[in-house]
């Protein structure tokens, strides 16, 4: 039932980009969300938009890290870290070893490389989905449980979890002024909404289950 959430959200990412093309589209300087902040509200509206905008990918980035110690401390509990004489739990350790694995792609100048990336996470997705139907068919579990239709209590977190799915937003104005061919802006949109949809079974589905 949470899926019809992930829909909801897809289409008002989908939409929302489709009206930062629009925006652009009227005035060659408009480069970034600033820039539309500025034009429609004056200086004003461009010190909100930068403030609010950096504020975002600063948390967007804590968030991916806090996700990655909680996951890899789920499948290695027993990680301990050892500095100067100090111990470091599993999921510092963690977060702190993925800030450092990820550091480096800051650094580079051609973004390319990084579809590489994009392509094995879609690859773990499907590994994982056929994980799951695999043991839900053939490990004695089965697809028979029951449980509650709707949790309530639930829905806020499973908003927050979702919408995080499509933290990529920020980089649109980004996007859309390096494409050579804008038109195809729209099925680039179309496509940043349908991964997410995919990733979540990866990382954040299971979440909502808690």
């Amino acid at each position: 039932m949470s899926l019809i959430l992930l829909f909801v959200i897809s289409f008002a990412a989908f939409y929302s980009g489709l009206l930062i093309q629009r925006c652009m589209d009227v005035d060659s300087n408009i480069r970034t969300y600033p820039d539309i902040g500025e034009r429609a509200f004056g200086y004003k509206g461009r010190l909100l938009v930068s403030v609010v905008i950096y504020a975002e990918l600063y948390l967007v980035a804590a968030g991916f890290l806090i996700l990655e110690g909680d996951n890899l401390q789920r499948l290695f509990p027993d990680m301990v870290l050892g500095v100067a004489g100090f111990e470091i739990g599993a999921r510092q350790s963690f977060v702190i070893f993925v800030a450092l694995l990820i550091l480096p792609t800051v650094w580079l100048d051609n973004l390319s490389i990084l579809s590489y990336i994009s392509a094995s996470g879609v690859l773990a997705s499907a590994i994982i989905l056929v994980s799951i139907f695999w043991t839900g068919a053939f490990n004695g579990i089965g697809f028979n449980q029951k449980g509650t239709l709707v949790n309530w209590h639930g829905i806020p977190n499973a908003v927050s979890l979702y919408a995080f799915c499509y933290c990529a937003h920020p980089v649109f104005p980004t996007l859309y002024t390096s494409m050579k061919n804008k038109r195809q802006f729209s099925n680039v949109s179309n496509h940043h909404e349908l991964l997410p949809q995919k990733i979540c079974f990866e990382v954040k589905i299971p979440l909502l289950f808690i």
